[in-house]
C-alpha cells in the first residue's frame, strides 16, 4: 500500500494505475474485448518501470489484507490465472526452518499426554476449550456454519462461514488450529471428528435442493470463480507455491519446509476452494469438485486434483503431525503441555472415543478455567457472599413467621 500512495503521487503513474484498476474490475465481472484487453495491456507494460509496485508483497492475516492484494493483482492484469509466486511475504530461509521446528515441537508437546486409545481429536477439541480465544473462536466459526440462512431453508450462510473459519485461522495459535486439523487417529470415529472439523457440510459441500443434494462441481469452474477473488486466487498461489512437490527433497518440498506448506493449506480453507479429508479412515485431502465434462480440458481439471491427491510434499507434511516431535531449537522452549484436565472429561460425560453431538461447554471449555482475571475471581466471592446473605436472611424470616 506504500507503493500505492507513491504511484498515486506522480501524476504520470497514477494515470495509468487508475486504467489498470479499472481493466481488472471489469475482467473479474466478464472477459473483456480484444481491443481493451490491448490497451490494459498496454497500460501494464508501461507501469513497469514503477519498481515499488512491481516487488511489494502482502501480509496473510493483515488489517488492510483484502486491499493490499488488490493492488498486487491490479498491477498483474495479465497474470489473472497464474499461481507460481505466492503474493505473500516471505520469511528468511533461517527464520522458516527454526519456526518451523518450534512450532511443531509445540503442537506434538500440546498433545504428549496421550491415554492408550484415546480419541487425539476429541482431546484437541478439548485442549482448545481450555485455551480462552481459542473456544470462543471456535464457537463463533461452529454457530456461523450450523446455522440456517432462512427458517424455511436448509442451506447456510457460506459467506459468513468462511469468514469466520478465516478469523479461527488467522487468531489461534497453531499448536490449537493444527492440532484440531491434523490430529493423528486410529479409528474411523476421531477420523469423522476431524473431517467435520470445518462443518464441510456448510463450508464447501454444494447445498442440498428439495430432497436431493447438488452434485460436485467441476475443478475448473471451482478455479475459475476462485479467479475472481483476490483473496482466494492469493491463497491458491500460496499453497501451489509453498506445496510444491520435489522426489529430490527429503521433506517431499521444493521449498524444504512442511510447516509452511500446512500453514498455506489451512489458508485456504474459508475460500471457495476449501479442502478436506475425504473420508472417516484416511489422511488423503481433496478439493470438493469433479473432472466429469471436462473435454479436451481433462489434464488441466486433473492437474488441480492432483495438487492435493498426489502430491508428497503435503502429504508428508500431513502425515508429520503424527510423529513424535523434532528437537526444539537451541534457546527455543517447548510450551508445557496442555492436557485436558479429568474433571473436565467427567462433567462433560463423553468417552474418550465417542462424538459427543454439539455443546457449547465442551468448546468454550470449563467455566473456571485456570487464568481468569482476578477481577472476575473477586466478582464471584462478592456473588457468593451476597447469595449466602440473601439465604441467611430467608431462613431468619421463616423462623419468625
Amino acid at each position: 500500500m506504500v507503493a500505492e500512495q507513491g504511484c498515486i503521487q506522480e501524476p504520470s503513474c497514477k494515470g495509468i494505475y487508475r486504467l489498470l484498476e479499472y481493466c481488472a474490475a471489469e475482467e473479474a465481472v466478464s472477459p473483456l474485448s480484444s481491443d481493451a484487453r490491448l490497451e490494459c495491456l498496454e497500460a501494464q507494460n508501461s507501469l513497469q518501470h514503477y519498481r515499488p509496485l512491481q516487488v511489494c508483497k502482502c501480509q496473510r492475516g493483515s488489517r488492510r489484507e483484502d486491499h493490499c492484494l488488490k493492488v498486487y493483482w491490479t498491477v498483474r492484469f495479465s497474470a489473472y490465472d497464474e499461481y507460481d509466486v505466492s503474493p505473500y511475504e516471505e520469511l528468511k530461509l533461517n527464520l522458516v526452518r527454526n519456526i518451523e521446528v518450534s512450532r511443531m515441537a509445540s503442537i506434538m508437546a500440546a498433545s504428549s499426554v496421550v491415554v492408550d486409545g484415546q480419541n487425539q481429536c476429541l482431546k484437541a477439541a478439548q485442549d482448545c476449550g481450555l485455551y480462552e480465544k481459542c473456544g470462543s473462536l471456535r464457537s463463533e466459526y461452529v454457530v456461523a456454519c450450523t446455522k440456517r440462512a432462512t427458517a424455511t431453508d436448509n442451506s447456510c450462510n457460506r459467506q459468513k462461514c468462511h469468514k469466520a473459519l478465516r478469523r479461527f485461522l488467522e487468531r489461534v495459535p497453531e499448536e490449537y488450529s493444527f492440532a484440531l486439523l491434523f490430529c493423528p487417529c486410529s479409528d474411523t470415529l476421531c477420523g469423522e471428528r476431524r473431517r467435520k472439523t470445518i462443518v464441510p457440510s456448510c463450508s464447501f459441500e454444494e447445498n442440498a435442493r428439495g430432497e436431493e443434494r447438488v452434485g460436485k462441481p467441476n475443478c475448473l469452474s471451482l478455479q475459475s470463480y476462485c479467479s475472481r477473488d483476490e483473496l482466494c486466487r492469493s491463497r491458491f498461489a500460496d499453497f501451489q507455491h509453498n506445496c510444491l512437490p520435489s522426489s529430490l527433497s527429503a521433506s517431499g518440498c521444493m521449498r524444504e519446509s512442511r510447516a509452511m506448506c500446512l500453514k498455506a493449506y489451512t489458508g485456504l480453507i474459508g475460500t471457495i476452494m476449501t479442502p478436506n479429508y475425504v473420508s472417516n479412515s484416511s489422511t488423503e485431502v481433496s478439493q470438493w469438485c469433479t473432472c466429469e465434462g471436462s473435454g479436451n480440458e481433462l489434464q488441466g481439471c486433473q492437474r488441480i486434483q492432483h495438487l492435493f491427491s498426489n502430491n508428497i510434499c503435503l502429504r508428508n507434511a500431513i502425515s508429520s503431525m503424527g510423529i513424535s516431535a523434532p528437537p526444539p531449537v537451541e534457546h527455543t522452549p517447548v510450551p508445557v503441555s496442555q492436557p485436558s484436565p479429568r474433571v473436565f472429561q467427567e462433567r462433560v460425560h463423553v468417552s474418550v472415543n465417542t462424538l459427543p453431538e454439539f455443546n457449547s461447554d465442551l468448546i468454550m471449555g470449563p467455566k473456571w478455567i485456570k487464568g481468569r482475571t482476578q477481577e472476575k475471581k473477586k466478582n464471584k466471592e462478592r456473588n457468593k457472599e451476597r447469595w449466602l446473605e440473601g439465604r441467611s436472611k430467608g431462613r431468619t424470616q421463616r423462623k419468625y413467621i
